[in-house]
């Protein structure tokens, strides 16, 4: 049985890492940014990723109640995206202080306890964004591909202190984090909209198959097909891979000649 962290964890992917880790017999410490949570009765703390006091807080709970901690599952993060002259670098700077700088203040926060231990293991989340680059997704793909590259560099400088690392790297699946979606390029907002809440695949079937890498101790976790084809295209069919992409983007940029002259 093991001792997990879960950031994020009072909706989406995070909820549903939760409830399995629960399930599989493990004690878990759910987190999110609001003051408190309606669901079940297991421990909950209020968490902002961007809060160094609020990382301490949770180390410091960790080490109270559990006298340390195994699983850290930096989970919390938010949707954006947008073409690169339309999105402002306010919207930047929220993504990068959430989606990246989260994960690493994680990392941070609990590599001492992990070091001290000579055991932990993180699992952050990432996307298949952080693996292919569509475009119209400028700020979204680079902080994810900070997360993967993050995660790849831990996995080599803590593996003397016995300490694991996964990063988790999705495709679109149903979750409420569309409602995370706000900035200047609405157009870019509506399209990730309308793929998150068309997909097949739930939060629910992604925590499945995340769960399952973290007990084989997979580095990659690919949890669904579209984003694995993907990935396998851009490694061993890169002119395929870069055709793909320039079709969106040219699909993208006749809806934004179109628009422009309705509005103009």
């Amino acid at each position: 049985m093991s001792r997990v962290l879960v950031t994020g964890g009072a909706s989406g992917l995070g909820e549903a890492l939760v409830a399995q880790f629960v399930a599989q017999g493990h004690q878990v410490l759910r987190t999110d940014i609001g003051t408190t949570y309606a669901g079940d009765t297991g421990p909950y703390l209020q968490l902002d990723v961007r809060n160094p006091a609020d990382w301490d807080a949770a180390v410091a709970w960790c080490e109270e109640h559990w006298g340390g901690l195994d699983i850290l599952v930096n989970n919390a993060g938010i949707a954006t995206g947008g073409r690169i002259d339309v999105e402002t670098l306010d919207e930047w700077d929220r993504v990068i202080d959430i989606n990246l700088m989260g994960v690493v203040r994680g990392c941070r926060a609990f590599t001492p306890v992990f070091k001290r231990q000579h055991s932990g293991y993180f699992v952050n989340t990432a996307s298949a964004a952080g693996l292919m680059h569509p475009p119209m997704m400028s700020s979204y793909n680079t902080v994810k591909a900070g997360v993967v590259a993050l995660s790849e560099t831990l996995s080599h400088e803590l593996h003397p202190y016995g300490v694991n690392v996964s990063v988790v790297c999705p495709s679109f699946f149903r979750t409420n984090l569309a409602d995370s979606f706000q900035g200047a390029d609405t157009a870019m907002s509506s399209s990730g909209r309308r793929l998150i809440e068309k997909s097949p695949r739930t939060a629910d079937d992604i925590a499945t198959v995340v769960l399952a890498g973290i007990a084989k101790r997979r580095f990659l976790i690919i949890p669904d097909r579209p984003a694995r084809l993907g990935y396998l295209t851009k490694r061993w069919a890169r002119p395929l891979y870069d055709w793909q992409m320039r079709k969106v983007a040219a699909k993208a940029h006749s809806r934004a000649e179109k628009a422009q002259q309705t509005h103009g």
